[in-house]
């Protein structure tokens, strides 16, 4: 099956610092969803690496081709055969300057709400810019009419961070669970919490990122860095409450897999879990710990559970990716 947009089989190129399953971290899986898409509709999809990973070869992976740097170093080449380029995060600047320079229009997926975030899309070149929220639209808007001069986007779209409820979705367990234990997700909020609540057991999953606060307490398991496949086996499954005590989250994927199982998620009302999370989510400040704890508490009562439990449900239907998915990709085959 050939893109409908394109008529024809793309190769699309990506440039990004870090991959799945090695490197598991949102903006990375949010990524792979939305490239997935595209070797779906029949494009051939290349990812080239620009920091060491471990990875001495390549590797394909759902049938996105993934080039470690330490296997190849003729990215400059590799963009000469694209028909469209991709990029986020710190690879937006020179993918755009590469693309410039080869006549090749690019796509800019932005994860944050940082100045650097919309600066970059605005450096000129991008085709289209990717808003993984409404709330990001709105302060992309401000951005620019705060500097009138950059250059925008010719367009821009919003795709939230696809998930697939059913990838995810399994019976709850038992544990209140951090996934990514650094500070500014909240890891001394667990610690805190653990070591108030010696009765209640406590899962700190480790991030991709950040140093992480893993307590060694008799009532708090630690994983190491899961793997987004495995996320549902070994995560959610272990799981009844998911806490999000987020210093900031543009958007917050890990809250939606969480949904999808009917997993209440206590988080902290950043604008992008406001979104994300809707009516399902629980807000406490994050630096109100009787806050936190007397909200678990309350979902140990079963009653209260199967309420939460139900409005998780049904906001994780209400959240389902595939017309965005589908936008997305009219939109790339659109640039070639």
């Amino acid at each position: 099956m050939t893109g409908a947009g394109s008529g024809r089989a793309m190769r699309v190129i990506a440039r990004l610092h870090g991959y799945p399953p090695r490197h598991n971290a949102g903006a990375e899986w949010m990524a792979h969803s939305m490239l997935r898409s595209l070797v779906e509709r029949g494009h051939d999809v290349q990812v080239w690496l620009s920091r060491y990973s471990g990875d001495g070869k390549p590797y394909d992976m759902d049938g996105v081709h993934v080039v470690p740097l330490q296997a190849r170093l003729d990215f400059a080449t590799a963009v000469r055969s694209a028909d469209v380029l991709i990029s986020h995060l710190e690879n937006v600047p020179s993918t755009s300057a590469l693309a410039r320079g080869y006549g090749k229009p690019v796509v800019a997926i932005c994860h944050n709400t940082h100045r650097p975030t919309f600066r970059d899309a605005a450096s000129g070149g991008v085709a289209l810019a990717v808003l993984n929220s409404q709330w990001m639209a709105r302060e992309a808007q401000l951005f620019y009419a705060e500097y009138p001069k950059a250059i925008r986007p010719t367009r821009s779209l919003i795709v939230r961070p696809p998930v697939f409820a059913d990838e995810y979705r399994t019976k709850p367990g038992r544990k209140v669970t951090l996934i990514n234990c650094n500070v500014e997700k909240g890891g001394r909020v667990l610690e805190s919490l653990a070591r108030r609540m010696p009765d209640i057991e406590f899962l700190a999953v480790a991030g991709a990122y950040g140093e992480q606060i893993l307590p060694d307490l008799p009532n708090v398991e630690v994983l190491q860095q899961v793997p987004g496949s495995e996320m549902r086996d070994r995560v959610y499954a272990k799981t009844r409450v998911l806490l999000m005590p987020s210093v900031y989250e543009s958007w917050g994927r890990a809250g939606c897999e969480a949904l999808a199982s009917g997993i209440p998620v206590v988080a902290h009302p950043t604008p992008g879990l406001c979104e994300s999370l809707g009516e399902a989510g629980i807000f406490v400040d994050r630096t109100d710990l009787d806050g936190y704890e007397a909200v678990l508490r309350k979902l140990l009562q079963p009653a209260e559970y199967r309420l939460a439990s139900k409005r998780a449900r049904a906001r994780s239907a209400e959240l389902d990716p595939t017309d965005e998915l589908a936008a997305w990709c009219d939109a790339v085959e659109a640039l070639a």
